[in-house]
């Protein structure tokens, strides 16, 4: 992830992205960089409009989080309603007990 940070660094400075700054700038931040992963990334990214990904990055993150959301709260509902019940259940029983006592 540190190696797409360093890209990601170059680019809101305004420089090339390309092995010898992402290199320079993982090393800066006192991690030993890989060649071949800074290849790699610095190749990969070669075609990529990184503006448009930014854009892009805030709805494709909203999704998931948002489909995670919704089991929890049905979840919660569910414990609610078994609370409730029970509450109810209590009530009844003790409703009984002063018939009785």
């Amino acid at each position: 992830m540190e190696y797409v940070y360093a890209a990601m660094l170059l680019h809101k400075a305004g420089k090339e992205i390309d092995e010898k700054s992402v290199s320079e700038v993982l090393t800066a931040a006192g991690i030993t960089a890989d060649a071949a992963r800074v290849k790699a990334l610095v190749a990969s990214i070669a075609e990529v409009d990184i503006e448009e990904a930014i854009k892009a990055a805030p709805a494709m993150m909203a999704a998931p989080a948002a489909a995670a959301a919704a089991p929890a709260e049905e979840e919660k509902t569910e414990e609610e309603k078994e609370e409730d019940e029970s509450k109810k259940e209590e009530a009844a029983m003790e409703g009984l007990g002063s018939l009785f006592g």
